[in-house]
């Protein structure tokens, strides 16, 4: 029988048996302390395993924070969209209301002009001794003035006062001549060419 030492004590000597001398028997140690290196391999694995779940956990949540803002960050562009088309269609309505509001203004502008001349008109003959019109043309740029006057320093004055008016940028006689329908009183008929002033 052979017997294995596995404390790795020398077996002590007992008296000699026969004529052999010593005999060396092998011994076979197994380490009883620290872990064996299964149990280390394991303890990685799940290490590596439980930081990997993890960082895949995180992923997840980040993933899913993410998919939350996206929906949110859809539905401001849905609102801000609808608010962009509100604010465009208001600017439209601004705009067409704006161009109303400048054609009546011009209209206005338009329909005071003739007010204006025929008044500044009116003022200067009243304010001017014997002289009568009978007719105005406005043709534009001029304006055509016939009448009547009792004698040449009256028309000599209503062209002087119609100059004054700053209405008008030039005032010019066309013609005159001496009227002969009454007797006992010296008339003149005369047309006058009054240029505008360029606004």
């Amino acid at each position: 029988m052979i017997r294995i030492n596995l404390l790795g004590a020398p077996k002590p000597k007992r008296g000699k048996r026969g004529g052999g001398g010593a005999v060396t028997v092998p011994t076979v140690s197994v380490p009883t302390e620290g872990p064996s290196i299964l149990v280390i391999g394991l303890i990685v694995l799940v290490v590596f395993a439980g930081i990997n779940y993890g960082y895949f956990r995180k992923i997840s949540n980040d993933q899913a924070k993410l998919q939350a803002g996206l929906k949110v960050a859809d539905k401001q562009i849905a609102t801000l969209s609808q608010v962009k088309a509100a604010y465009l269609e208001k600017q439209k309505q601004h705009d067409a209301l704006k161009h109303r509001f400048d054609v009546i203004d011009q209209l206005r502008a338009n329909q005071a002009g003739p007010v204006n001349l025929l008044s500044t008109i009116s003022n200067t003959v009243n304010s001017t001794d014997a002289v009568w019109l009978n007719t105005m043309q406005d043709t534009g740029n001029t304006i055509l003035l016939e009448g009547v006057a009792l004698n040449n320093i009256s028309l000599a004055n209503l062209m002087e006062n119609l100059r004054k008016t700053e209405y008008f940028q030039s005032v010019e006689m066309k013609e005159t001549y001496q009227e002969d329908v009454v007797k006992d009183i010296q008339s003149f008929s005369f047309t006058l060419v009054c240029e505008k002033k360029k606004a």
